[in-house]
């Protein structure tokens, strides 16, 4: 499934003649354009979306099941990212994206007409299964049509992207929420949807549609593969069930939810990932940390400044404006050619920093302390993982061969995406058991939340702060053992 040393390509991949443009150049424009133009859409989701679902959680009476609203789109794109892997490796990255972008307009469409928390779920979970299917073939996209040299500046653009989204979607978001009500923000951004169809799909049909080699006999899907990812996805849905739900009863779902998911994940990612085997696996298992620990964390930030801060809900997704910034920063960072050799150091310095952010976040539980210094620590932590995120993509790319790019990138992914979903599960379990879903219960905008409970969220971060160290350490063993 994987490639433990640096690729020798025995089927050349589709990549344009070499030319000394870089990825807006004339060989390069209409793709790039294209392809950042999906990840912007994803950013300005996941920004507005982020801003609006506390008040979301409370119109629907489901704070109790705030995290559970985010792991539900982690869950199903478990199984949406292999199924992208053997589609994209087999006929190209063209279908998946087209059938991921509309199953994520879909979902937002759910969620955004849902009477009740649990249609609100299923619709973050069918948007899930869109995001999985493209952030894979976006990919494999990169994997056949750039050059290497311009692999860590396509990267680094769509961490870019994030930029605008970061600054305006959570002011728009928290904008629309208050003035208009919070489905118009998910019912308005499928609009978006539109133009990265029109831009990107005539560009990848272009460039890197079709099978690594037209000649070969067409292979068919990895049942076994997809049975896994079956597994997985249903394993860390019950997961976070029982997490969601503490009851000895709950222990049922619990075992079942394990009993699934540790032969998936054995038989999805790279052998050796769970020893932080150097190499590839170390670079799959980077990533779950890094992507967990801190989108675990982030998604209680806005529930925390609304409830114990009383900003409204524009102003807490706000105070995480800057960060888009310093991510794109960390990114462009790592994608200049003269820091490459210094790419291991970077990456362990961006978990240091992604851990000191985390544990900094609950100071602002103190009255004392300004809500400002944890927008200020919050873009440190985006630094980092600028530095990070955009490194292990660069890693993967370069250790796997052009036939094994999406059954690798796919891996990268669910690593990714079940690492949120494992610790998202903790954490709500954790917020829940120090009366977390009685935070905010029954009050209005604003009010001041007397039924919270600041433990609740204290418990969420300082973990998470722990698993980022560990994240560190593993950032020492990506490069593979000389042979």
């Amino acid at each position: 499934m994987s490639a433990l040393e640096p690729r020798v390509p025995q089927i050349p991949a589709p990549v344009p003649a070499p030319t000394q443009g870089g990825i807006l150049g004339a060989a390069y424009r209409a793709l790039s354009v294209g392809i950042i133009s999906v990840v912007f859409l994803i950013a300005f989701e996941a920004t507005a979306v982020g801003t609006a679902m506390p008040v979301a959680a409370r119109e629907l009476d489901g704070v109790g099941l705030y995290a559970f609203a985010f792991s539900a789109y982690f869950t199903t794109s478990l199984f949406g990212m292999v199924l992208s892997g053997q589609w994209a490796d087999r006929q190209g990255p063209l279908r998946p994206l087209a059938v991921g972008i509309a199953s994520f307009a879909g979902g937002l469409l759910v969620s955004g007409t849902a009477g009740a928390m649990g249609l609100f779920v299923l619709g973050r979970a069918v948007q899930g299964f869109g995001g999985g299917l493209v952030i894979v073939a976006l990919y494999v996209v990169v994997s056949r049509a750039y050059e290497d040299r311009l692999r860590p500046a396509i990267m680094a653009a769509f961490a870019a992207s994030w930029v605008v989204p970061s600054i305006v979607g959570p002011l728009a978001s928290g904008t629309v929420t208050e003035h208009l009500g919070w489905r118009w923000v998910f019912l308005g951004i499928p609009v978006l949807v539109v133009v990265p169809l029109a831009v990107a799909l005539p560009a990848i049909r272009r460039t890197a549609s079709g099978p690594v080699d037209p000649d070969a006999p067409p292979v068919a899907f990895d049942r076994r593969r997809i049975r896994l990812a079956f597994g997985i996805s249903l394993g860390a849905g019950l997961l976070q069930y029982a997490a969601q739900d503490l009851r000895w009863l709950s222990l049922v779902p619990a075992v079942a939810g394990v009993a699934l998911l540790v032969p998936a994940v054995l038989g999805l990612l790279p052998r050796g990932t769970y020893l932080a085997r150097r190499g590839l696996p170390s670079v799959v298992l980077l990533r779950g940390v890094a992507a967990g620990s801190f989108i675990a964390a982030e998604s209680f930030v806005p529930l925390m400044l609304v409830t114990q801060r009383g900003l409204s809900p524009t102003l807490a997704g706000f105070s995480l404006a800057l960060g888009g910034l310093t991510w794109a920063g960390g990114s462009w960072a790592q994608s200049k050619g003269w820091m490459a050799p210094y790419r291991e150091r970077l990456m362990v310095g961006g978990m240091v920093l992604v851990a000191l952010a985390i544990a900094a976040a609950p100071a602002v539980l103190i009255e004392s302390v300004p809500v400002w210094t944890l927008a200020l620590a919050w873009a440190v932590g985006c630094l980092g993982m600028g530095l990070v995120i955009g490194s292990t993509s660069v890693l993967l790319l370069k250790l796997s061969a052009p036939e094994e790019a999406g059954a690798n990138s796919a891996a990268l992914q669910i690593s990714d995406a079940l690492a949120n979903v494992v610790l998202l599960a903790a954490g709500g379990a954790a917020f829940a058991a120090l009366g977390g879903g009685a935070v905010g219960a029954g009050h209005a905008l604003g009010e001041a939340a007397t039924a919270s409970h600041p433990a609740a969220f204290v418990v969420v971060f300082l973990p998470m702060a722990c698993v980022a160290l560990v994240g560190a350490w593993v950032a020492t063993r990506l490069e593979p053992v000389a042979k």
